[in-house]
C-alpha cells in the first residue's frame, strides 16, 4: 500500500467525478429528506427530481452526515494507505457537516485534520483540489490544511436566486432576512461571507441582476490568475451564457468549471439559481 495524506471532503463541494478520481478525493454524502424518504446527494436523489419536487412545494430538507459514516470513510481511507487525513467541509455556518466530522476523527485510525473551509459548492471544491495536489507532491497534512485555507481565505462566491423563499424555508439566509420585505419587487444578488450568506445587491429585474453578476465576478478576478465556477440549478441555458461572457471578460481565466449544483444547495436555493465562484490561485 502506498503511504499518502489523504483527502476527505462532502458531496457539497461538486467537484467533477473524474476529477475525484484522479486526484484520490473521497466526498462524503449529505442527505436530502424528501417527504418521509432520506436520500444520498449524488446517487439516490437527482437535481431534477429535486426540482421538481420543489415546483411542486414539496416537503423538502437536508440533513448531515452521521459521525458513523465519517467514521468508515476514514477506516476505509486509513486501510488504503494513508497515514494522515484533511477533511474538508462546507461552512460550519451553513450546516452541521463539520461537527459531525470532529467527532467522528476522535476515532479515527490515523490522525485527521478536519477544516471549516466557510466555502460551499466550488468554493470548497477549489479548496480540496489545493489541498490534494500538494499531498500528491508528498506535503504534510499540515502543508496541505495551511494551502486549502489559504486557497479558501482569496476565493469569493456570488449568487442570484429567483426568490428568497427557498433560503427562507431553510433557515440559511442570516442577515439576508433584510431583503425579505422586498423579496418580491427585487432580485437578490447574494455572496459567502464569512461563511455565511449574506445580501450584497438589490436589482430589480432577473436579466440586470445577471448582468451585475458577471461584472462582480470579472472585477473581482480582474487581471490574476483564476479559477472560476458557473453553478447553476435548472438554468442551463443561463449558465452556459454566462460561462462564455466570462470567457472573453477574465483574462487571468486559468480553468473554468459549469456545472448544476446537487440536490442539497438546491433544495435551499430552489430552481433558477445562477452561482459564480471567483478563486485565485
Amino acid at each position: 500500500m502506498s503511504r499518502h495524506v489523504a483527502i476527505v471532503t462532502d458531496s457539497t463541494a461538486y467537484l467533477p467525478a473524474r476529477t475525484m478520481e484522479r486526484h484520490g478525493i473521497t466526498a462524503v454524502p449529505l442527505t436530502v429528506v424528501l417527504g418521509d424518504r432520506a436520500l444520498e446527494e449524488g446517487t439516490e436523489i437527482s437535481t431534477r427530481a429535486l426540482a421538481q419536487a420543489l415546483q411542486k412545494r414539496r416537503s423538502v430538507t437536508t440533513s448531515r452526515p452521521a459521525p458513523a459514516v465519517f467514521e468508515e470513510t476514514y477506516r476505509k481511507v486509513a486501510e488504503s494507505g494513508a497515514t494522515g487525513i484533511v477533511s474538508l467541509h462546507l461552512s460550519a455556518e451553513l450546516s452541521g457537516t463539520y461537527d459531525a466530522a470532529v467527532v467522528a476523527a476522535r476515532q479515527a485510525p490515523v490522525p485527521v485534520r478536519v477544516v471549516d473551509t466557510g466555502m460551499i459548492a466550488m468554493a470548497l471544491g477549489f479548496c480540496a483540489l489545493t489541498a490534494a495536489q500538494v499531498a500528491e507532491s508528498g506535503g504534510t497534512v499540515d502543508e496541505a490544511v495551511t494551502a486549502a485555507e489559504k486557497r479558501a481565505a482569496g476565493t469569493s462566491a456570488y449568487f442570484y436566486v429567483d426568490t428568497l423563499d427557498y433560503l427562507r424555508r431553510g433557515g440559511r439566509i442570516g442577515a439576508a432576512q433584510a431583503l425579505l420585505g422586498s423579496a418580491l419587487a427585487v432580485k437578490p444578488l447574494l455572496q459567502l461571507a464569512d461563511g455565511r450568506i449574506e445580501p450584497l445587491e438589490k436589482v430589480r429585474t432577473a436579466s440586470k441582476a445577471i448582468a451585475r453578476l458577471e461584472e462582480i465576478a470579472a472585477d473581482r478576478a480582474g487581471s490574476a490568475q483564476v479559477d472560476v465556477a458557473v453553478h447553476h440549478l435548472a438554468a442551463p441555458d443561463r449558465a452556459s451564457a454566462l460561462a462564455d461572457r466570462l470567457r472573453t471578460r477574465v483574462p487571468g481565466l486559468a480553468d473554468l468549471h459549469v456545472s448544476e449544483v446537487g440536490a442539497v444547495i438546491g433544495a435551499h436555493t430552489g430552481p433558477g439559481l445562477l452561482g459564480v465562484v471567483v478563486s485565485p490561485r
